[in-house]
């Protein structure tokens, strides 16, 4: 099926304009509806920006125009942190990040990203989708205003970049880090200092010595944004993000005007990108990872068992102290919990068990 195809059966459709005129409110005339995306991507970045604009694409072609959406790298039209307040004070329709970035605002919108040691990308979209995810984040992303969708996922991500061998815990102590979310907590517990950084400006302030270690996303990502020019040793794996979840966040006063059937573009268009944006990551990291080692000499290391344990029993005290600060940080933590232990009992019954069993195969022997 083609993807005008598949978008158009969510909906019915109709045509559109563009608007680019700074923060301006956007012409509505005809049933023709112009809006503007903000993100916290540098545009057109690879699987993040990307994705952005794929989500823009896919609803200009289901709408057949009625509705079409300009995309606005980070910094563009907003700092990139900015992103989520200029959506839900009108300045602009719509944006697209993940929701640890907005933290600050409603601590329990982290558990929305990832949570370390938490659920891989399949078993979080399951819990999004099936688990009561959706209807927790409505609530959380309600209070700021905002329509929330789940819009892409980066799969497990790599453990960072470090100039020094990371062989236990006291490796952090003093150590200052971009790392965002719940696992920054993690890394303040352990005596490091987290410094939340949008990706477009984490080389620079790896160059002038703002930070002495980072994590951004994976192989695909990382080898793009070249932080192998000032970081020696990569480890694995990403035990703060092992699935995480990208947003699409709309005006809620502008998610309500919308008739049904552009609401239900937007909706397919958004379980479009979300696979996209995953299979891309999962067809790109390897062959990235590839040309990390071999042509820019970068050392692959795996974090010592002690170093995971350590952070595995940081990790459940950050989040039960997340829980125990506030009802909402509660009622999500308890709710992803409940999901995550019966998604793992099958996990490791299945997909754990298959793949060291697939190694038996000789085409995997090469």
């Amino acid at each position: 099926m083609k993807r005008r195809d598949f978008l158009k059966k969510a909906a019915v459709t109709g045509a559109a304009g563009v608007s680019t005129a700074g923060l301006a409110t956007p012409a509505i005339s005809q049933g023709l509806r112009e809006w503007r995306m903000v993100t916290t991507w540098p545009k057109n970045f690879p699987g993040l920006g990307t994705g952005a604009e794929l989500l823009a694409k896919f609803i200009g072609e289901g709408s057949e125009g009625k509705l079409r959406v300009k995309v606005f790298g980070g910094g563009e039209l907003v700092k990139p942190f900015d992103s989520l307040d200029a959506v839900s004070k009108g300045e602009v329709e719509m944006g697209h990040g993940t929701p640890y970035y907005w933290h600050g605002k409603i601590p329990a919108i982290a558990f929305l990203s990832a949570y370390p040691f938490g659920m891989t990308a399949q078993e979080q979209n399951g819990w999004i989708q099936y688990g009561g995810g959706q209807q927790l984040a409505d609530e959380m992303y309600s209070e700021l205003g905002c329509k929330f969708f789940v819009s892409g996922n980066s799969g497990v991500q790599m453990g960072g970049w470090f100039n020094k061998e990371v062989n236990d815990l006291e490796a952090y102590r003093g150590l200052k880090m971009r790392i965002p979310g719940l696992g920054g907590e993690v890394i303040k517990a352990a005596g490091g200092e987290p410094i939340n950084l949008p990706g477009s400006e984490i080389l620079g302030a790896l160059e002038s010595g703002r930070i002495d270690a980072t994590e951004w996303v994976g192989p695909y990502n990382d080898l793009a944004f070249g932080l192998y020019k000032k970081a020696k040793y990569y480890y694995y794996p990403g035990w703060h993000e092992p699935g995480t979840t990208l947003d699409n966040f709309i005006n809620l006063s502008e998610w309500e005007k919308l008739p049904a059937d552009l609401k239900s573009v937007i909706e397919a268009a958004n379980v479009a990108v979300n696979q996209l944006v995953l299979s891309e990551f999962v067809a790109k990291n390897n062959s990235s990872l590839r040309t990390l080692i071999k042509d820019h000499g970068v050392i692959l290391k795996q974090f010592p068992k002690s170093v995971l344990s350590g952070f595995a029993g940081l990790s459940e005290q950050v989040v039960n102290d997340l829980a125990s600060s506030d009802s909402l940080s509660r009622k999500v933590l308890d709710n992803i919990q409940n999901f995550r232990s019966e998604a793992v009992a099958w996990t490791s019954l299945s997909e754990t068990t298959f793949t060291a069993s697939r190694f038996l195969y000789s085409y995997n022997r090469r």
